[in-house]
């Protein structure tokens, strides 16, 4: 029998960034309609309940695409079920009768690129002040890169394309620093394990004395506060159901283009509205 779980998402105070980008077609040659925009703003609240809240959208008569921040309980499958579903029903509502192409793209957005955020993770160990070099150096076996994974690349579904990568960070019970070998080799090992069961790919992996660093490609049918708990969970279980992490989390969303390149391309499609006859 199984035990208990230790962290759930009711005990859990995280920090998080998450933003996901939406693009959806409509099928065949058919067209959105002029008021796409329009309807969009007026789902805002909907939407607001299921965690989600719109902070950029670009319609025209061939796509519609959506940014949005979300809780971190919004997988990206509901996030795309929820955005494609309510404005199909608000369009066939409005009288459009547009059915959307089944095939759809999220996209995970973030303040930092991929190259980004899998060097941060890499130098873990050389910004770390450690009285002990030698240490440091026993410390770099617990970092991992693996070339094998490329977060550039799509998850292909049945429904769509996605690109879903979180950096993920744990932290130790009260800043409890684990110096044992061992136990970081085993927390690196375990990591790795969980990933592969869970149907992650982890790109870079840095596990240091108080704290545990991720960047993964996630499975899109699981959200990020599921991926965080089972981090948690199973490791503090392969360490012997021991309550190893801080009860809390941090999860941000990234890709290899940041925010900046959207803002960009948000601010040409309003320039180019303002400049058509």
């Amino acid at each position: 029998m199984k035990p208990e779980p230790l962290y759930n998402g009711r005990n859990l105070e995280p920090a998080y960034q998450l933003r996901y980008a939406w693009t959806g077609w409509p099928s065949g040659e058919a067209r959105f309609p002029g008021r796409t925009e329009e309807i969009v703003a007026g789902l805002r609240d909907a939407w607001e309940t299921d965690g989600i809240r719109v902070l950029e959208d670009v319609c025209s008569a061939r796509e519609v695409q959506i940014l949005c921040s979300v809780k971190p309980h919004v997988a990206p499958t509901v996030f795309t079920a929820r955005l494609k579903g309510r404005l199909d029903h608000a369009l066939r509502k409005w009288g459009a009768g547009i059915s959307f192409s089944r095939k759809v793209a999220m996209r995970s957005l973030g303040d930092n690129s991929t190259a980004d955020v899998e060097r941060y993770v890499a130098k873990q160990v050389s910004k770390e002040r450690l009285a002990d070099p030698a240490f440091g150096e026993i410390l770099r076996q617990f970092t991992i890169a693996n070339p094998a994974v490329d977060l550039s690349a799509p998850t292909e579904t049945l429904s769509g394309r996605y690109w879903y990568n979180l950096h993920l960070v744990l932290v130790t019970e009260e800043r409890f620093r684990i110096v044992d070998a061992a136990w970081l080799g085993w927390i690196r090992d375990q990591s790795i394990r969980i990933a592969q069961k869970k149907g992650h790919a982890i790109s870079r992996l840095s596990v240091m004395p108080d704290h545990l660093h991720l960047a993964l490609r996630g499975n899109v049918d699981q959200s990020p506060r599921d991926i965080a708990l089972a981090f948690q969970n199973n490791l503090a279980y392969a360490l012997g159901q021991c309550r190893v992490w801080r009860d809390t989390y941090y999860v941000g969303t990234f890709s290899e283009y940041d925010m900046e390149a959207i803002r960009r391309s948000v601010r040409k499609h309003e320039r180019e509205k303002e400049l058509a006859p």
